[in-house]
């Protein structure tokens, strides 16, 4: 380290400039810390706000929307409508299909049926453009020369086999993420509709309470429950709003909550003691999901052990005793 007029350096750099700019770096990153945690937002307010609206327009017997949204709305409406025609008439479209395409969608938590139409097309469509486009690459332009006939066709073949599986493993993805949400916060709601069924309240108002409470921590379940307490309010038959929720999520811990509503339904049986049995089945199954985690740590391990770990270890440990050899050899 070297003494300047300007202040001391350290390999040619100003040792109070660099101190200087890292504070400041870090006291930026400390006030966005801050903001970050004062300003938090609710993630369920949004949905709530917009499930509250419609129940309001249902109660009132309204159902009105902005002409903007209303266009918007009538133009998607037709590309569906239109692409639903082109399939049917390929003879490509089954009801069984779109039924089972629907399905995934309210998985995956998106509501819109419509767009089952566009996954099956999305289906035919994209294996035809990356096909052709692996087609050009590999055969018209020969972009890759040094690859062999049987890795040409292999790569043709992966591009073709993406372009179909790739929207069903697209929402495959979303739909495991967001059951693997619910099945976390599951037990906690549980645990709240034990307490909300103690408390002399009635199922939809439980149901609405636990999606309020939860919906800052677990937002995809607090939909789910706020959903489904408005089709409590406003279905004819309660037992298919328990259908619908055992429908739009693919969780068999949820089916046995909604076959212990449809049972507490039909012969009022105590439904704060079922559903207590149930929360504790589940606490037990969390539990037992981290103990297989924890116990399959070991074998993970091995592996980053052997080529990581242990090389380093043994530099440092044998790497001064192999320096003093080979300098007594010398």
């Amino acid at each position: 380290m070297t003494q300047t007029g300007t202040g001391p350096t350290l390999l040619g750099v100003d040792v109070l400039l660099v101190g200087s700019v890292l504070a400041g770096i870090a006291a930026f990153a400390v006030l966005i810390a801050i903001y970050a945690a004062v300003t938090v937002r609710d993630p369920m307010a949004k949905r709530v706000k917009t499930l509250n609206a419609r129940r309001e327009e249902l109660k009132a017997g309204i159902v009105t929307a902005s002409a903007k949204k209303r266009q918007s709305l009538v133009r998607k409406t037709d590309t569906t409508e239109k692409i639903k025609e082109t399939l049917a008439s390929m003879k490509v479209l089954q009801d069984s299909q779109i039924k089972d395409v629907q399905q995934k969608l309210a998985h995956a938590g998106i509501r819109n049926k419509d767009l089952a139409v566009v996954v099956i097309g999305l289906r035919i469509v994209l294996p035809l453009v990356l096909g052709t486009a692996a087609g050009l690459v590999l055969y018209v332009f020969d972009w890759y020369p040094d690859w062999s006939a049987f890795k040409r066709f292999m790569a043709f073949a992966a591009a073709v086999m993406g372009g179909y599986k790739g929207p069903e493993v697209y929402l495959k993805n979303i739909a495991k993420k967001r059951t693997d949400a619910i099945r976390k916060g599951l037990p906690d709601a549980l645990d709240l509709l034990v307490i909300c069924a103690e408390a002399g309240l009635t199922v939809d108002a439980a149901f609405n309470r636990v999606s309020k409470e939860l919906g800052r921590a677990y937002p995809e379940l607090g939909e789910e429950f706020a959903l489904t307490s408005i089709e409590l309010s406003f279905l004819n038959e309660r037992k298919q709003a328990f259908d619908n929720l055992a429908y739009r999520v693919d969780l068999e811990a949820v089916k046995g909550v909604v076959t212990t509503m449809v049972q507490t339904e039909r012969y009022g049986t105590p439904l704060a003691s079922a559903l207590r049995v149930l929360s504790a089945e589940f606490r037990n199954e969390r539990m037992m999901r981290a103990e297989e985690k924890a116990a399959r740590l070991p074998a993970i391990m091995t592996i980053p052990l052997i080529m990581f770990i242990l090389p380093v270890l043994f530099i440092v440990i044998l790497g001064p005793a192999a320096c003093s050899i080979s300098d007594a050899m010398l």
